[in-house]
C-alpha cells in the first residue's frame, strides 16, 4: 500500500505539469477521456518506478566465474619420429650360374629356413659339362700313367750310361706335364660339379621370402640386375629414424654409460605407431646411432629394434616411434582457460580486486588429453578464469569462484596421439 501511495502522491505533485493536457481532455468524449487519463497515470508511475542514477541498483552485477589455482603436476609427453622398417638380416637371392628356372619350391612371403631350395635351374648344359669334363679326367689320367711309364724305363738306362741323361729329364718334364693337366681336368671337373649343384638355389638364412620379378622359364645369370628373390630375417626388425642435434643432446645429456650403447640401456622404452595408427603390442628399445652429424641436414640417425616373432612387422613397412619423456613439477592447464590468437596462446588471470587481465603464456601441445603444459606465463598460486572467457575483456570484475579440475595429466587415447 505504501507504494501505491508514493505514486498517488507523485501524481498529485506533477498535476500542474498536465494541466495543459487535462483542460485538452475535458473537450473529448467521456469514453476516449478515460482512456487518455489511464494513460498518463501508468506513464507517469512507471517513470517515478527508475531509481535516480547513482542510487545503488543502478550499477551492473558482478557475475560469478569459476577459476583454478595453478599448481605443480607430473606427467609424461611423446616425441614422434617418422621410420622405416627393416628385418634384421635382408639376403638377396641371385643365381650363380647362367640357366633357366626349371621350378619355384616355395611361395612369395612364405618363411623358409637356413638351406631350405628355393629355385631349381634347367641343368641339361651343366650336366653335358660335368660328362665332359669327367672324361677329360680320365684322359689326363691315362697320359699320365704313361708319362710315368716311360720315366720309368728311362731310368735304368740312363744309370747304365745307354742312353744320355737328357733323354731321362725329358721324359720326366713331360709326366709333370701331364699331371698338371690331370689336375686341370679334375678342377674343371669340379667347377662343373659345383656349376650342377648351383642349379638348385637354396636360402643363405632364416626368414621370410620376399617378391619373385621372375617366374619360370626366365633365363637368369650372376649378371642379372634384380635379384631373384630376397630372404629377410624378421625375427627382430630394425627401425630407422632420425634426431636434430639438439634433440640427440638433449635425449642423451645425463645419461651414465661409457659409450652409446650403455647410454641408449638407460633410456626408456619406446613404441612403435603403425601404419594404421594403432601401437604394435610390444616396446621397442633404442639400440645405437650414427656416430656422424649429416653436414647437409643436421641429423643423427639413430635404429631402434623390436621383437617381431609373429612376423607382423614386415621389412620395407614403415611407421611412428614414439618416445616418452616424463616431465617433473610442470604447470598443466586445461585447453579451455586458454584462447589462441596470432598463434599465441593467452589465458585470463585474476588478479588484486579480482580484476582479470589477459597473459600471454607458451604451451607444449602434445598427446595431453584436453590439456596443455605451460612453460611460460604462469607461476605456482595464480588464478585463471576456467570457463565463459570469451565474454571477458581486461580489468572486468568477476566473482571467483574457485572450482577442482581433476587430473590434468591424463594421456588422450593411443588412436589419437598421433600429431596431424
Amino acid at each position: 500500500m505504501s507504494k501505491i501511495s508514493q505514486n498517488i502522491t507523485m501524481i498529485f505533485k506533477n498535476i500542474n505539469k498536465y494541466n495543459a493536457i487535462f483542460k485538452t481532455i475535458m473537450g473529448i468524449n467521456t469514453q476516449l477521456k478515460g482512456a487518455v487519463i489511464v494513460f498518463i497515470l501508468f506513464l507517469t508511475v512507471s517513470c517515478g518506478n527508475q531509481p535516480p542514477k547513482g542510487q545503488p541498483g543502478s550499477a551492473a552485477k558482478v557475475k560469478e566465474y569459476p577459476v583454478i589455482t595453478i599448481k605443480n603436476q607430473s606427467t609424461t609427453l611423446f616425441r614422434d619420429y617418422p621410420t622405416k622398417l627393416q628385418g634384421q638380416q635382408t639376403v638377396e637371392i641371385r643365381s650363380r650360374v647362367t640357366g633357366y628356372i626349371d621350378k619355384i619350391f616355395v611361395d612369395e612371403g612364405a618363411f623358409v629356413k637356413k638351406g631350405q631350395v628355393l629355385f631349381r635351374l634347367n641343368s641339361d648344359d651343366i650336366q653335358a659339362t660335368v660328362r665332359s669334363a669327367e672324361a677329360m679326367v680320365k684322359v689326363a689320367e691315362a697320359d699320365v700313367r704313361v708319362a710315368e711309364v716311360n720315366v720309368s724305363k728311362t731310368r735304368p738306362l740312363v744309370e747304365k750310361n745307354i742312353i744320355s741323361k737328357f733323354e731321362l729329364e725329358t721324359v720326366e718334364s713331360t709326366q709333370k706335364s701331364k699331371e698338371a693337366q690331370l689336375a686341370q681336368a679334375k678342377a674343371n671337373l669340379q667347377n662343373a660339379k659345383a656349376n650342377l649343384q648351383y642349379t638348385l638355389i637354396t636360402s643363405p638364412a632364416e626368414g621370410t621370402i620376399g617378391t619373385f620379378p621372375y617366374r619360370v622359364g626366365s633365363l637368369v645369370s650372376s649378371s642379372t640386375v634384380e635379384p631373384l628373390t630376397t630372404v629377410s630375417n624378421t625375427l627382430n626388425m630394425y627401425a630407422y629414424f632420425s634426431f636434430n642435434e639438439k634433440e640427440f643432446i638433449t635425449l642423451t645429456k645425463g645419461l651414465e654409460g661409457k659409450n652409446q650403447q650403455e647410454k641408449f640401456s638407460k633410456l626408456p622404452e619406446v613404441s612403435l605407431v603403425m601404419a594404421d595408427n594403432s601401437i604394435y603390442e610390444k616396446p621397442g628399445r633404442i639400440e645405437t646411432a650414427s656416430g656422424l652429424i649429416n653436414s647437409q641436414t643436421g641429423a643423427v640417425n639413430v635404429r631402434a629394434s623390436f621383437p617381431n616373432p609373429e612376423g607382423n612387422l614386415l621389412s620395407g613397412g614403415s611407421g611412428t616411434i614414439r618416445i616418452p619423456q616424463v616431465m617433473d613439477s610442470v604447470i598443466i592447464i586445461p585447453q579451455k582457460t586458454s584462447y589462441e590468437l596470432q598463434g599465441k596462446h593467452f589465458v585470463y588471470v585474476v588478479g588484486a580486486g579480482n580484476k582479470v587481465r589477459n597473459t600471454e603464456i607458451e604451451v607444449l601441445t602434445g598427446n595431453l588429453k584436453d590439456s596443455y603444459v605451460v612453460t611460460n606465463g604462469l607461476g605456482i598460486g595464480d588464478q585463471i578464469v576456467l570457463e565463459g572467457i570469451a565474454a571477458l575483456r581486461n580489468d572486468t570484475e568477476i566473482k571467483p569462484k574457485p572450482v577442482a579440475t581433476g587430473n590434468l595429466s591424463e594421456n588422450m587415447a593411443p588412436e589419437k596421439q598421433l600429431k596431424n
